[in-house]
């Protein structure tokens, strides 16, 4: 567990998460929004438009030898050359999934995440079980998530703070080869890049058509 950080900025993001609620509950109070709306458009962040920035940087790292050793050296600067930089993404690491090593990222303390490659971040990634399990017990919870990591394979869980954050590179999918990016793209999923999940085998996401 890698978790020499602390997390200094916990209390900073309290306010800021109680005005935005307490503007939703005022704005739905006089009929100016839809609930449902709002949780429709954080969804779509969530797991669509947000993560497509990750997706990019993980696609040119399959691609890409030279980028990938970049990025594996100083993610920050590589992810950069991307066009995806600013707040909760100065200080990026990337790791990456391997036949014998499995990643996984978490927050232990409260919910620090790559905001300019993953978006917002899931609402089980923030929930206390989470937290916790993941820590003492990686196996059983990538099983809920229905990833099965064999015994023979290592899990290494990397601890989210202020200072740093990480990024999953997941094993590229058989059958891809001569792929473009943007084709690979299509393969990774935000929870791939948490290590949650991998990405998407090419023969039942559709891409392969």
């Amino acid at each position: 567990m890698h978790d020499d950080h602390d997390h200094d900025h916990g209390s900073e993001m309290s306010p800021m998460v109680a005005r935005v609620r307490a503007l939703e509950t005022v704005l739905t109070e006089k009929g100016y929004v839809d609930p449902k709306a709002l949780d429709l458009i954080v969804e779509t962040y969530e797991t669509k438009i947000g993560p497509r920035n990750g997706a990019q940087v993980v696609a040119r790292a399959w691609t890409d030898p030279a980028y990938k050793a970049r990025l594996m050296k100083h993610a920050t600067a590589a992810i950069a050359e991307l066009g995806f930089a600013g707040m909760q993404g100065e200080h990026m690491v990337a790791v990456e999934n391997t036949d014998v090593v499995h990643n996984l990222v978490v927050c232990t303390l409260c919910s620090c995440y790559p905001l300019p490659v993953l978006g917002l971040p899931p609402v089980w990634y923030k929930s206390a079980p989470y937290r916790s399990r993941a820590v003492l017990d990686p196996r059983s919870v990538l099983s809920e998530f229905g990833l099965n990591v064999p015994a023979s394979k290592e899990i290494r869980v990397w601890d989210s703070t202020a200072e740093i954050r990480y990024l999953v590179i997941p094993q590229r999918p058989g059958g891809t080869e001569g792929w473009t990016v943007e084709k690979l793209a299509t393969l990774v999923t935000r929870d791939s890049m948490i290590g949650a999940g991998l990405a998407l085998d090419p023969q039942t996401s559709g891409a392969s058509a």
